[in-house]
């Protein structure tokens, strides 16, 4: 099984050269290497920084890559840099000097926090006690945001040309969700309101974890990011899903270490991975026909 040195690029590239399957996983939120750069500029530990982790989804994903499955799991901590995020999402208030207005994408995402380097933590405020170098952010981009998404990109490209299609399946969690009636949803899946895979995909997905009891919401409240919108081209045969999985699906009561539905949690995982592979591999009708 073939490895990148995780804690050298920040990110690791696990199963064959040669994959099995037309999909890929992501897992770009669930870094648990804090830098020592990055801990001497906070305000705040590494034991606050993990409330921006997907918490052990990389654990969820990782088996896949010995059944064949080629998957692509960020190690390097999201608050060092977060890899759905354009580089253009980033805080001018973060950054010195400030970057021109023209060239920055003042999201809502980036006015929540949550940009390309995550500004501040609820309940904690400021991670930053001051404002990055730009010489700094630069050096993360290239070590780490743009080989991630090259690495995506090759594995896309090469499964679509083996295959004639390629499936992404971005991996995230989410905390518990509420609903005002009706059970809150066990997973979310996103395909950016349609734009990013076609119909057969999500519904082959939803119908998947619904088989296996799982409570299932499409686009709400999370439709997808970055990766979807920068990988997802139906239009060229690589389609884009975004799963987002409840934390308390998985972990124990702490939302911390994994918990007694762990394996139940990576058995849809995999579920879903080997539907969508069917589907992709059903042929050019079955698209059509959505």
């Amino acid at each position: 099984m073939a490895q990148t040195p995780p804690l050298e690029q920040g990110f690791a590239v696990l199963g064959p050269r040669r994959p099995r399957y037309p999909v890929i996983l992501s897992v770009p939120h669930a870094g648990r290497d804090y830098p020592r750069e990055l801990l001497e500029r906070t305000r705040v530990g590494a034991s606050r920084l993990k409330a921006l982790e997907d918490r052990y989804v990389d654990k969820l994903v990782t088996p896949l890559a010995e059944r064949g499955f080629r998957v692509v799991i960020a190690t390097r901590a999201r608050a060092w840099i977060d890899l759905n995020r354009s580089e253009r999402e980033i805080d001018p208030e973060m950054i010195h000097p400030r970057p021109a207005l023209k060239a920055i994408d003042h999201s809502a995402k980036v006015r929540g926090g949550l940009g390309l380097v995550p500004r501040r933590l609820a309940r904690e405020g400021n991670i930053y006690a001051a404002p990055l170098p730009a010489a700094e952010l630069s050096a993360r981009i290239g070590a780490v945001h743009r080989p991630y998404h090259a690495a995506l990109s090759d594995a896309l490209d090469q499964a679509r040309r083996q295959f004639g299609t390629a499936v992404l399946l971005d991996c995230h969690s989410m905390p518990p969700l509420r609903r005002a009636s009706g059970p809150a949803p066990d997973i979310v899946l996103g395909d950016s309101n349609g734009a990013s895979a076609a119909p057969a995909f999500v519904t082959c997905a939803a119908d998947t974890a619904r088989a296996m009891a799982f409570h299932v919401a499409i686009n709400d409240p999370y439709s997808g990011g970055h990766i979807l919108a920068r990988h997802g081209r139906p239009e060229l045969g690589i389609h884009a899903l975004q799963l987002e999985l409840c934390r308390s699906l998985y972990l124990d009561f702490s939302l911390e270490e994994p918990g007694p539905r762990f394996a139940e949690t990576a058995a849809l995982v995999e579920a879903l991975a080997e539907k969508l592979a069917d589907e992709a591999q059903a042929g050019p009708d079955s698209l059509a026909a959505e």
